[in-house]
């Protein structure tokens, strides 16, 4: 590492070659060390011709994007490290399929082979490391690249024995009294400027576009449906302003602005047996509703301050992946559903042509959405415009095939129903009237409220949970105390004024943080191919963004009413289907159809017995089962219970499990494969 930092600092780099063939590098690679002194003129086809000679034997592209060509002859004074960023990666047959984009060539005298195998492994142990070659190729000036070279440090020196035990510094337990909030305000305050200035990119712009839309549509379909269960009282205006709202006070102040808050499948359930309630008691729903909210908004800041979040270090990779799957099937059954019932529910004004174009819109927005995203690993056009097409993928699905459902206006179909003007949906005060209601019943309001404080915990810091994943690649810090508090007090304020209760939403935070990623193809040695993510633009400025649209979407209410459902219905499918990516869940599913000669060779796959991986992904369908019937039954109300009670089911599973395949099968973090065979 020395000698690397040394080359650096000496000048020893070209960032961004123009070469398109490895002679035409090691030319430039010369050329550039006899200016620097390093090689003497007269020797520069010597030094060149030895660094051919060794390509010639086999390739050096070792994996991970990086090659290291080497020569020693006596005509090299001293031994050193030239860092080469090439502006366009050459295919160099590399153990992992993936182009080399950056070079080091080792130099020095024939003594200096000694210290090759070292040098070697050096550069082995920094390019497999995500974080450094994304920042290597972001990297404009050398101090740049040494700032880089610093962090891979930082990185990797010894963690402390909170991380050792494979606790995260956000769920460390300080026994004291708002002992995590102020914490998480350290841990994220020095971040809060660059949060902003990150922001300033264009994969941000594709980002906000999309999860517009992606947020907007739900809100307005979550308050249609709210309206119906509340006899109006709730409705999509309602779900809009909270939307609006509680998303900028969220990107402002929260610790984690890549959560998207949002209204939850749960959380609706619940309202509606409240309403209910209401009615068999003849109680005003409103102020009862207000209450709870109260109630609520108290018990959760309680918790903040007792840092009960800690307790989210019982949850594991088990829950995660249940609570994630449940959400994901959950937006591509709701779609699904939509659709068939389009087909069904034809009259005078919908027939035949209504459903089939239906389909077709959905069918499209979805494929032009998905094979746009995956368009970066295409061999067409210029990398930029891939990144951009990728990035802007759901956006431009969504507006291509809103234009064909404007072009064939003759075909009826059914519109985003956004209403006519800003109001409160039944035309109320939009302040409730806390006082509206008996002494008894505002304290009976503790009962119900217990219910929500223990979803809405669940909710979000599980979603908090699949954000700060390991996978993603996150560096800021995490801010589980700080986040509920900052929705407590969204949820109180909210109730005042008889506006839905939000909480982090768990796909469409997911989608945030894909949307924002850069991401690498990783190839095994068997053909399988996969996206792992290297960096995430983390920043405040998208998720404000997203939700002054929002707020600014009340202004062109009836532009909003172009936009076809069945539109939406197949950017709520892509949604679904993306955010499935990565969860392993799925991955040991689909091993249930594959000759067990020809699985992958993942790392639990060559660490646990087919059969225990099949025992352990059996009882997690079985748990994902009932958690699905529990929703949509009666006693869906019990919901956030069922999902806490998946912590006993992971320990008690230690019972049937050996050790040693629960750490791999639940492990925090996906360990890095070992398929890249190193080449000297």
């Amino acid at each position: 590492m020395k000698l690397l930092r040394k080359a650096l600092t000496d000048g020893f780099y070209l960032l961004d070659l123009e070469s398109h063939d490895f002679p035409n590098v090691f030319r430039e690679t010369v050329a550039h060390l006899v200016e620097q002194g390093l090689v003497d003129g007269h020797h520069r086809d010597e030094v060149e011709a030895a660094l051919l000679d060794r390509e010639r034997l086999g390739s050096t592209a070792i994996g991970h994007a990086v090659a290291v060509p080497h020569a020693y002859l006596d005509c090299i004074a001293e031994p050193t490290i030239v860092f080469i960023r090439l502006a366009h990666p050459i295919n160099l047959g590399a153990p992992d399929g993936i182009s080399t984009h950056f070079v080091f060539v080792l130099l020095g005298p024939v003594e200096a082979r000694a210290g090759h195998l070292d040098a070697l492994m050096t550069i082995a142990r920094l390019m497999a490391d995500e974080a450094f070659r994304y920042e290597a190729g972001e990297v404009r000036t050398p101090q740049q690249l040494l700032e880089a070279l610093d962090h891979f440090i930082e990185r990797t020196s010894p963690v402390d024995e909170l991380e050792r035990k494979g606790v995260s510094p956000g769920l460390a337990y300080t026994g004291r009294l708002f002992g995590g909030l102020k914490q998480d305000i350290a841990r994220r305050l020095p971040y809060y400027l660059d949060d902003f200035r990150a922001g300033l990119d264009a994969k941000c712009v594709g980002s906000t576009l999309f999860l517009f839309f992606a947020c907007l549509a739900p809100a307005v379909t979550f308050g249609g449906v709210m309206a119906i269960q509340t006899g109006g009282q709730i409705g999509a205006i309602e779900m809009i302003v909270a939307s609006a709202f509680c998303g900028i006070v969220y990107a402002l102040l929260s610790g984690q602005p890549l959560i998207i808050l949002g209204g939850t499948g749960p959380l609706l359930v619940f309202t509606a047996i409240l309403y209910q309630l209401c009615a068999d008691l003849a109680i005003p729903f409103l102020p009862i509703y207000a209450w709870v909210g109260l109630w609520t908004a108290g018990f959760l800041l309680l918790l903040a301050v007792t840092e009960s979040g800690c307790l989210m270090r019982y949850f594991t990779r088990f829950t995660d992946e249940i609570f994630s799957a449940l959400i994901s099937l959950i937006f591509i059954y709701e779609a699904i559903k939509s659709l068939i019932y389009v087909f069904q529910d034809l009259d005078v004004h919908k027939h035949h042509d209504t459903a089939l174009l239906s389909l077709l819109l959905a069918g499209g927005t979805y494929l032009i959405a998905m094979n746009l995203s995956r368009f970066r690993r295409s061999d067409y056009l210029l990398p930029k415009m891939r990144e951009f097409l990728a990035d802007f993928g759901p956006a431009i699905a969504l507006a291509a095939m809103t234009i064909v459902a404007v072009l064939l206006h003759e075909v009826f179909l059914e519109t985003l129903p956004a209403p006519d003007k800003f109001s409160t949906t039944i035309g109320r005060p939009w302040r409730v009237d806390l006082l509206a209601l008996p002494i008894w019943a505002r304290f009976a309001a503790v009962g119900p409220a217990l219910l929500v404080t223990l979803l809405v915990f669940l909710d979000q810091n599980i979603t908090a949970r699949l954000v700060n994943s390991p996978d993603h690649k996150l560096h800021k810090g995490e801010a589980y105390h700080l986040d509920l508090a900052i929705v407590g007090g969204l949820i109180g304020v909210c109730s005042l004024f008889g506006l839905p209760w939000l909480v982090a939403a768990t796909v469409r935070s997911l989608n945030h943080v894909r949307s924002l990623a850069t991401v690498e193809e990783v190839v095994s040695p068997q053909g399988h191919t996969r996206d792992r993510i290297i960096h995430v633009r983390e920043n405040r400025l998208t998720g404000l963004s997203i939700h002054v649209l929002i707020g600014l979407s009340l202004l062109l209410l009836s532009w909003l009413r172009v936009i076809p459902m069945a539109v939406l219905y197949g950017l709520f499918l892509f949604m679904g289907v993306v955010s499935m990516s990565g969860n392993q869940l799925f991955e040991r599913l689909s091993l249930w159809l594959k000759d067990s000669d020809l699985y992958p060779m993942t790392h639990y796959i060559r660490r646990v017995p087919h059969w225990t991986i099949h025992k352990f992904t059996l009882l997690q369908v079985i748990c994902l089962g009932i958690l699905w019937f529990v929703k949509s039954s009666a006693i869906g109300i019990l919901f956030p219970l069922f999902i806490a009670l998946l912590v006993p089911v992971r320990l008690l599973a230690g019972r049937f499990f050996l050790p040693e395949h629960l750490a791999v099968l639940d492990a925090e973090e996906e360990p890095e494969e070992e398929e890249t065979h190193w080449a000297a």
